[in-house]
């Protein structure tokens, strides 16, 4: 069965792009076939995984609108086992086209419900707003991930998020459930990144993976060359954190 996860946080900048790329890239390097489904109208992962969101025609947003569009018809190939449905700067029109329609927040569900793509998992990138995006992805996922940056207010992201999560569970997607929060941008000796960490796993327990995304410099330097963390610098710190971390979510 495939596991369809959606990152999500209501605070921009705490890596969720990175966390897709990479969490999908280890998780085809340990076997699995993976989609990654690019929403958030800047392209982040598009852009890491080495395509143009400004050139592309057929993305995301095609999913989305057209009433014949298919998962396969998007799919770009990134290696033998991870493929991207890329997005394109036309996602900052979605409301204006699908905004009023009584089935905008379940169309990436119901594509991804009669796709025959095989996958073992489908990653879900989205937009730091709750809005047609964000419920898309929200609405179509079995599973949350929620990567909060190791600072004190990157948590209140968290709670916006949950809070919609609630709202979705009730009312659009039972199956949604919290997977776990990874922290990422760490920063090893700093006691106010440990605090941080010490007070989700005093709030979240064991949703709140064992594996740390640490704040290194490969990190920011793996987009220019237009490649995931894993490939670009295989051996790095960073890269074998994103196979720790893929190791927990496979063991869930």
């Amino acid at each position: 069965m495939t596991r369809v996860i959606v990152v999500a946080n209501q605070k921009g900048g705490v890596g969720k792009s990175t966390v897709v790329a990479n969490l999908g890239a280890a998780l085809a390097e340990a076997g699995k076939n993976v989609i990654l489904i690019d929403l958030d109208p800047q392209g982040a992962l598009t852009s890491i995984l080495g395509l143009d969101p400004h050139v592309l025609t057929r993305t995301s947003y095609m999913l989305l609108t057209r009433e014949n569009a298919t998962l396969a018809s998007v799919l770009r190939s990134i290696n033998d086992r991870l493929v991207l449905v890329p997005a394109g700067s036309d996602l900052n029109g979605i409301d204006a086209h699908i905004g009023d329609a009584p089935d905008r927040p379940f169309r990436l569900r119901n594509i991804l419900l009669r796709s025959r793509v095989p996958a073992d998992f489908i990653l879900i990138d989205t937009p730091p707003v709750l809005g047609t995006l964000m419920l898309n992805g929200l609405t179509a996922a079995q599973e949350l991930l929620i990567p909060v940056q190791s600072q004190y207010l990157a948590m209140r992201g968290v709670r916006g998020v949950l809070e919609a999560v609630a709202q979705v569970h009730k009312h659009l997607n039972a199956e949604l459930n919290l997977l776990g929060l990874v922290a990422t941008m760490y920063k090893t000796g700093s006691d106010h990144a440990r605090e941080v960490l010490d007070e989700l796993k005093a709030v979240f327990g064991e949703k709140v993976f064992e594996t740390v995304i640490e704040d290194d410099d490969v990190i920011a330097s793996a987009p220019v060359a237009q490649k995931p963390v894993i490939a670009y610098s295989p051996n790095s710190p960073a890269a074998h954190s994103f196979r720790r971390l893929a190791q927990e979510v496979l063991h869930v």
